[in-house]
Protein backbone atom coordinates (compact mmCIF):
# COMPACT_ATOMS: atom_id res chain seq x y z
CA UNK A 1 0.00 0.00 0.00
CA UNK A 2 1.18 3.51 -0.50
CA UNK A 3 3.49 5.03 2.68
CA UNK A 4 1.49 7.16 4.98
CA UNK A 5 3.23 9.51 7.05
CA UNK A 6 4.64 7.61 10.06
CA UNK A 7 3.32 7.75 13.45
CA UNK A 8 5.77 7.35 16.33
CA UNK A 9 4.89 3.84 18.48
CA UNK A 10 4.58 4.30 22.00
CA UNK A 11 6.46 2.16 24.96
CA UNK A 12 4.94 -1.17 25.41
CA UNK A 13 2.45 -0.32 27.69
CA UNK A 14 1.83 -2.23 31.55
CA UNK A 15 -1.54 -0.84 32.18
CA UNK A 16 -3.91 -3.04 31.71
CA UNK A 17 -8.34 -2.83 31.07
CA UNK A 18 -10.43 -4.68 33.18
CA UNK A 19 -13.49 -6.35 31.69
CA UNK A 20 -15.73 -8.85 33.30
CA UNK A 21 -18.51 -11.44 31.62
CA UNK A 22 -21.44 -10.31 30.16
CA UNK A 23 -23.67 -12.11 31.94
CA UNK A 24 -23.57 -11.11 35.91
CA UNK A 25 -20.24 -12.22 37.08
CA UNK A 26 -19.17 -14.63 39.80
CA UNK A 27 -17.28 -13.50 42.83
CA UNK A 28 -13.68 -12.93 40.56
CA UNK A 29 -14.96 -13.09 36.89
CA UNK A 30 -13.77 -9.49 36.39
CA UNK A 31 -9.94 -10.30 35.37
CA UNK A 32 -7.25 -7.69 34.32
CA UNK A 33 -6.61 -7.91 30.16
CA UNK A 34 -3.69 -6.36 28.33
CA UNK A 35 -4.07 -2.86 26.14
CA UNK A 36 -1.18 -3.67 24.63
CA UNK A 37 0.13 -7.09 22.90
CA UNK A 38 3.77 -7.61 21.86
CA UNK A 39 3.45 -10.36 18.44
CA UNK A 40 7.36 -10.75 18.36
CA UNK A 41 11.02 -9.05 19.05
CA UNK A 42 12.26 -10.04 16.30
CA UNK A 43 13.06 -7.38 13.45
CA UNK A 44 11.51 -7.50 10.12
CA UNK A 45 8.03 -9.15 11.54
CA UNK A 46 5.80 -6.46 10.70
CA UNK A 47 2.57 -7.94 11.71
CA UNK A 48 -0.68 -7.65 9.13
CA UNK A 49 -3.75 -9.06 9.65
CA UNK A 50 -5.64 -10.78 13.07
CA UNK A 51 -7.67 -12.83 14.22
CA UNK A 52 -9.44 -13.72 17.73
CA UNK A 53 -11.61 -17.07 18.39
CA UNK A 54 -14.58 -16.89 20.68
CA UNK A 55 -12.48 -18.28 23.34
CA UNK A 56 -9.90 -15.70 23.09
CA UNK A 57 -7.72 -17.06 21.06
CA UNK A 58 -5.49 -14.95 18.69
CA UNK A 59 -3.78 -15.24 15.74
CA UNK A 60 -1.49 -12.43 14.05
CA UNK A 61 0.11 -12.96 10.67
CA UNK A 62 3.79 -11.47 9.70
CA UNK A 63 3.82 -9.47 6.04
CA UNK A 64 7.54 -9.47 6.56
CA UNK A 65 8.46 -12.57 7.08
CA UNK A 66 5.38 -14.74 6.53
CA UNK A 67 5.06 -16.78 9.73
CA UNK A 68 1.91 -16.92 11.93
CA UNK A 69 1.74 -16.20 15.77
CA UNK A 70 -0.99 -17.51 18.30
CA UNK A 71 -1.48 -15.91 21.71
CA UNK A 72 -4.38 -15.13 23.86
CA UNK A 73 -6.57 -12.13 25.15
CA UNK A 74 -5.46 -12.92 28.60
CA UNK A 75 -1.52 -13.06 28.01
CA UNK A 76 0.64 -9.45 26.82
CA UNK A 77 3.02 -11.94 24.93
CA UNK A 78 2.36 -13.97 21.54
CA UNK A 79 4.37 -16.77 20.25
CA UNK A 80 4.99 -18.44 16.86
CA UNK A 81 2.52 -20.43 15.78
CA UNK A 82 3.97 -24.05 13.89
CA UNK A 83 1.85 -23.80 10.56
CA UNK A 84 3.92 -25.61 8.21
CA UNK A 85 4.23 -24.37 4.88
CA UNK A 86 3.24 -20.76 5.60
CA UNK A 87 6.66 -18.72 5.32
CA UNK A 88 7.49 -20.41 1.89
CA UNK A 89 4.98 -17.66 0.36
CA UNK A 90 7.34 -15.25 2.27
CA UNK A 91 4.59 -12.67 3.42
CA UNK A 92 1.36 -13.37 5.19
CA UNK A 93 -1.44 -10.91 5.56
CA UNK A 94 -5.26 -11.68 5.86
CA UNK A 95 -5.99 -14.20 8.61
CA UNK A 96 -9.22 -15.44 9.95
CA UNK A 97 -10.71 -18.86 11.36
CA UNK A 98 -13.50 -21.05 10.94
CA UNK A 99 -15.96 -22.20 13.09
CA UNK A 100 -13.74 -25.77 13.50
CA UNK A 101 -10.64 -23.45 14.05
CA UNK A 102 -8.90 -23.88 11.22
CA UNK A 103 -6.32 -21.43 10.45
CA UNK A 104 -7.13 -19.57 6.58
CA UNK A 105 -4.66 -17.17 5.74
CA UNK A 106 -2.95 -15.41 2.27
CA UNK A 107 -0.47 -13.71 1.03
CA UNK A 108 1.64 -13.36 -2.49
CA UNK A 109 -0.61 -15.89 -4.78
CA UNK A 110 -1.30 -18.40 -1.99
CA UNK A 111 -3.84 -19.33 0.34
CA UNK A 112 -3.17 -21.76 3.30
CA UNK A 113 -5.62 -23.54 5.56
CA UNK A 114 -3.93 -24.96 8.77
CA UNK A 115 -5.33 -27.01 11.10
CA UNK A 116 -5.57 -25.85 15.41
CA UNK A 117 -1.93 -27.75 15.63
CA UNK A 118 -0.39 -26.51 12.95
CA UNK A 119 -0.58 -29.19 9.92
CA UNK A 120 -0.84 -28.10 6.85
CA UNK A 121 -4.24 -29.12 5.69
CA UNK A 122 -4.42 -27.12 1.87
CA UNK A 123 -2.59 -24.98 0.08
CA UNK A 124 -4.14 -23.74 -3.30
CA UNK A 125 -2.55 -20.64 -5.81
CA UNK A 126 -4.12 -18.11 -7.20
CA UNK A 127 -4.11 -17.58 -11.00
CA UNK A 128 -2.89 -14.27 -12.46
CA UNK A 129 -5.39 -11.49 -12.98
CA UNK A 130 -5.95 -9.13 -16.06
CA UNK A 131 -2.80 -7.28 -14.60
CA UNK A 132 -0.84 -9.70 -13.83
CA UNK A 133 0.63 -11.88 -10.66
CA UNK A 134 -1.61 -11.66 -7.42
CA UNK A 135 -0.52 -9.99 -4.61
CA UNK A 136 -3.47 -11.36 -2.18
CA UNK A 137 -4.31 -9.29 0.68
CA UNK A 138 -7.69 -10.41 2.73
CA UNK A 139 -10.02 -12.75 2.52
CA UNK A 140 -13.32 -14.23 4.63
CA UNK A 141 -15.27 -17.20 4.97
CA UNK A 142 -18.37 -18.08 4.59
CA UNK A 143 -20.78 -21.00 4.72
CA UNK A 144 -19.66 -22.67 1.49
CA UNK A 145 -16.94 -20.61 -0.05
CA UNK A 146 -13.49 -18.64 0.50
CA UNK A 147 -13.50 -14.92 -0.65
CA UNK A 148 -10.16 -13.69 -1.46
CA UNK A 149 -9.03 -9.99 -2.02
CA UNK A 150 -5.98 -9.50 -4.73
CA UNK A 151 -3.93 -6.01 -3.84
CA UNK A 152 -2.38 -6.03 -7.66
CA UNK A 153 -5.89 -7.03 -9.61
CA UNK A 154 -9.53 -5.39 -9.53
CA UNK A 155 -10.82 -8.92 -8.67
CA UNK A 156 -11.98 -10.98 -5.79
CA UNK A 157 -11.27 -14.85 -5.97
CA UNK A 158 -13.42 -17.17 -4.83
CA UNK A 159 -12.95 -21.08 -3.48
CA UNK A 160 -15.65 -23.06 -2.61
CA UNK A 161 -16.14 -25.36 0.50
CA UNK A 162 -17.39 -28.88 0.22
CA UNK A 163 -17.14 -31.05 2.90
CA UNK A 164 -14.41 -29.10 4.84
CA UNK A 165 -12.13 -28.88 1.64
CA UNK A 166 -11.26 -25.91 -0.24
CA UNK A 167 -11.52 -25.68 -4.03
CA UNK A 168 -9.81 -23.91 -6.45
CA UNK A 169 -8.99 -20.43 -6.38
CA UNK A 170 -10.76 -18.87 -9.40
CA UNK A 171 -11.57 -14.93 -10.38
CA UNK A 172 -14.91 -14.42 -9.50
CA UNK A 173 -16.19 -10.68 -9.19
CA UNK A 174 -14.37 -8.22 -11.78
CA UNK A 175 -15.25 -4.41 -9.87
CA UNK A 176 -14.18 -2.52 -12.32
CA UNK A 177 -17.52 -2.45 -14.02
CA UNK A 178 -18.70 -0.52 -10.99
CA UNK A 179 -16.96 2.51 -11.25
CA UNK A 180 -16.19 2.93 -14.94
CA UNK A 181 -13.13 4.98 -16.35
CA UNK A 182 -11.12 4.41 -12.80
CA UNK A 183 -7.67 3.63 -13.63
CA UNK A 184 -7.42 -0.72 -13.20
CA UNK A 185 -4.20 -0.40 -11.54
CA UNK A 186 -5.91 1.59 -8.23
CA UNK A 187 -8.26 -0.16 -6.93
CA UNK A 188 -5.96 -1.46 -4.77
CA UNK A 189 -8.50 -4.36 -2.81
CA UNK A 190 -7.81 -4.14 0.57
CA UNK A 191 -10.25 -5.76 3.47
CA UNK A 192 -13.30 -8.04 2.97
CA UNK A 193 -16.57 -9.09 4.96
CA UNK A 194 -19.48 -10.87 4.76
CA UNK A 195 -22.47 -11.21 6.49
CA UNK A 196 -23.58 -14.23 8.38
CA UNK A 197 -25.32 -15.72 5.23
CA UNK A 198 -22.82 -15.27 2.87
CA UNK A 199 -24.96 -12.97 0.23
CA UNK A 200 -23.59 -10.37 0.92
CA UNK A 201 -20.09 -9.41 0.97
CA UNK A 202 -18.38 -5.66 1.60
CA UNK A 203 -14.91 -5.12 0.00
CA UNK A 204 -12.82 -2.17 1.00
CA UNK A 205 -11.01 -0.35 -2.00
CA UNK A 206 -8.11 2.32 -0.79
CA UNK A 207 -7.84 3.23 -4.21
CA UNK A 208 -11.25 4.28 -4.58
CA UNK A 209 -11.07 5.25 -0.88
CA UNK A 210 -14.24 3.42 -0.91
CA UNK A 211 -16.56 0.18 0.00
CA UNK A 212 -18.38 -1.68 -2.58
CA UNK A 213 -21.19 -4.04 -1.81
CA UNK A 214 -21.75 -7.10 -4.02
CA UNK A 215 -24.28 -9.59 -4.31
CA UNK A 216 -22.90 -12.80 -4.24
CA UNK A 217 -26.10 -14.63 -5.53
CA UNK A 218 -26.07 -12.05 -8.78
CA UNK A 219 -22.47 -10.65 -8.25
CA UNK A 220 -23.96 -7.10 -8.53
CA UNK A 221 -21.62 -4.46 -7.81
CA UNK A 222 -22.44 -1.07 -6.16
CA UNK A 223 -20.72 1.03 -3.59
CA UNK A 224 -21.45 1.37 -0.26
CA UNK A 225 -23.18 5.03 0.60
CA UNK A 226 -21.59 6.66 3.29
CA UNK A 227 -22.56 10.00 2.34
CA UNK A 228 -19.66 12.38 1.68
CA UNK A 229 -17.25 10.49 3.59
CA UNK A 230 -14.09 9.68 1.86
CA UNK A 231 -13.90 6.05 3.12
CA UNK A 232 -9.87 4.35 2.11
CA UNK A 233 -10.48 1.44 4.35
CA UNK A 234 -7.64 -1.43 5.42
CA UNK A 235 -9.27 -4.05 7.39
CA UNK A 236 -12.88 -4.09 8.70
CA UNK A 237 -15.45 -6.64 10.81
CA UNK A 238 -19.02 -6.47 10.14
CA UNK A 239 -20.55 -7.35 14.05
CA UNK A 240 -24.55 -6.97 12.84
CA UNK A 241 -24.86 -3.35 11.29
CA UNK A 242 -21.72 -2.24 12.68
CA UNK A 243 -19.00 -2.14 10.14
CA UNK A 244 -15.48 -1.15 11.85
CA UNK A 245 -12.73 0.03 9.21
CA UNK A 246 -9.33 0.60 9.93
CA UNK A 247 -7.98 3.56 8.13
CA UNK A 248 -4.38 4.85 7.46
CA UNK A 249 -4.08 6.95 4.31
CA UNK A 250 -5.75 10.25 4.13
CA UNK A 251 -6.86 10.02 7.41
CA UNK A 252 -6.12 9.96 10.94
CA UNK A 253 -4.82 6.67 11.70
CA UNK A 254 -7.53 4.27 13.56
CA UNK A 255 -10.76 2.60 14.00
CA UNK A 256 -13.95 4.09 12.09
CA UNK A 257 -17.15 2.32 12.73
CA UNK A 258 -20.36 2.69 10.66
CA UNK A 259 -23.93 2.00 11.30
CA UNK A 260 -25.30 0.41 8.35
CA UNK A 261 -29.14 0.17 7.30
CA UNK A 262 -30.43 -3.40 7.21
CA UNK A 263 -29.51 -4.03 3.58
CA UNK A 264 -25.82 -3.31 4.14
CA UNK A 265 -25.95 -0.49 1.07
CA UNK A 266 -25.70 2.39 3.31
CA UNK A 267 -24.84 3.78 6.36
CA UNK A 268 -23.35 6.45 8.84
CA UNK A 269 -19.84 6.73 10.39
CA UNK A 270 -21.05 7.32 13.77
CA UNK A 271 -17.70 6.96 15.73
CA UNK A 272 -13.58 7.86 15.48
CA UNK A 273 -10.81 6.27 17.81
CA UNK A 274 -7.62 7.98 16.25
CA UNK A 275 -4.23 9.07 17.87
CA UNK A 276 -0.73 8.20 18.59
CA UNK A 277 -1.59 4.69 20.18
CA UNK A 278 -1.49 3.45 17.14
CA UNK A 279 1.65 2.85 14.53
CA UNK A 280 0.05 2.36 11.10
CA UNK A 281 -2.51 0.02 11.70
CA UNK A 282 -3.44 -2.09 9.28
CA UNK A 283 -6.92 -4.20 10.48
CA UNK A 284 -8.36 -5.02 13.79
CA UNK A 285 -10.70 -8.02 15.19
CA UNK A 286 -13.36 -7.72 17.84
CA UNK A 287 -13.95 -9.58 20.71
CA UNK A 288 -16.34 -8.99 24.06
CA UNK A 289 -16.63 -5.28 23.35
CA UNK A 290 -13.16 -4.90 22.37
CA UNK A 291 -11.27 -4.54 19.18
CA UNK A 292 -7.57 -5.57 18.69
CA UNK A 293 -5.85 -3.21 16.11
CA UNK A 294 -2.63 -4.06 14.42
CA UNK A 295 0.74 -1.85 14.39
CA UNK A 296 2.10 -2.84 10.95
CA UNK A 297 5.06 -0.33 11.07
CA UNK A 298 4.39 -1.08 7.71
CA UNK A 299 5.16 1.87 6.46
CA UNK A 300 9.49 2.23 7.33
CA UNK A 301 10.23 -1.53 7.23
CA UNK A 302 11.83 -3.55 9.26
CA UNK A 303 10.19 -0.88 11.59
CA UNK A 304 11.31 -0.91 15.05
CA UNK A 305 10.75 -4.21 17.61
CA UNK A 306 8.51 -4.82 19.70
CA UNK A 307 5.40 -5.33 17.16
CA UNK A 308 2.57 -4.92 18.81
CA UNK A 309 -1.41 -5.30 18.53
CA UNK A 310 -3.52 -2.22 20.39
CA UNK A 311 -6.56 -2.99 22.10
CA UNK A 312 -9.36 -0.72 23.46
CA UNK A 313 -12.66 -0.71 24.52
CA UNK A 314 -15.24 -0.99 21.61
CA UNK A 315 -17.43 2.58 22.01
CA UNK A 316 -20.02 0.96 20.42
CA UNK A 317 -20.68 -0.98 23.34
CA UNK A 318 -19.80 1.78 25.52
CA UNK A 319 -22.62 3.56 23.87
CA UNK A 320 -25.55 0.84 24.16
CA UNK A 321 -24.37 0.80 27.66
Amino acid sequence: MPAPRRLIAPALAAATLLTCAAAVPAAGACRPLPDRYAVSRTEGVLPEGIDVRPDGTMYVSSDGTGALYRGRVTSPQMRPFRADGATARGSSRGIHTDRTGRVFSVGKGRLTVHAPDGRLLDSVDAPNGPLGAPDLNDLVVTPDAVYVTDWANPVVLRASLDGGKVGSLEPWADVRGAFPGFPDRYWLLNGIVADPTGRILLVASNGTEAVWRIDTATREVSRLDLGDTSFGADGMVLHGRNMYAVLNYGAPHGVYIARLDAQLRSGTVVHRVTGDRFDLPTTLARHDCRLYLVNSQNDEPPGTPPYTVTALDDPVCQADG
